[in-house]
């Protein structure tokens, strides 16, 4: 039904003549936003909820607060509803977890912070070349090559 009404809607706009400036509108897509914010009372809690609620395009704001943690669902881009979150004075951060499920996984960054069944998320690190490891082997070697 949705593409059927998405399609009338372009063909109304190529008869309306405004079709340029409308199709250059991107449109957004629906996300879920996880952010680490602390928070400590009840009064914390009401104000992120107030904040991130009245946003352009937010659906739905879940906060657990045991785990300092808020979920954002809507229409929303996650670099706005950070920065939304920042305003409140709180300290927020990205959701910096990952559930640790496969234990031969690669290494996960241990935090003693994170919530049970979570690690600390982390980049992966740049594998190193043969080239690159021969160098490294001789760097403290006292033999000169």
């Amino acid at each position: 039904m949705g593409g059927t009404l998405r399609f009338l809607s372009d063909v109304l706009l190529l008869l309306g003549g405004d079709s340029q400036r409308r199709h250059n509108k991107k449109r957004r897509q629906f996300n879920t936003v996880e952010l680490k914010v602390r928070m400590d009372c009840d009064g914390c809690e009401l104000k992120v909820r107030n904040t991130l609620a009245t946003m352009k395009g937010v659906q739905s704001v879940e906060i657990n607060r045991k785990q300092q943690k808020v979920t954002v669902k809507g229409f929303v881009e996650p670099q706005r509803v950070l920065r939304r979150a920042q305003s409140t004075g709180k300290r927020a951060e990205l959701w910096p977890y990952v559930p640790y499920t496969n234990p031969y996984m690669a290494i996960p960054a241990y935090d003693k912070k994170a919530p049970a069944g979570h690690v600390r998320k982390v980049d992966a690190v740049m594998p190193v070349t043969a080239g690159q490891e021969e160098r490294l082997a001789t760097l403290f070697s006292d033999f000169l090559q």
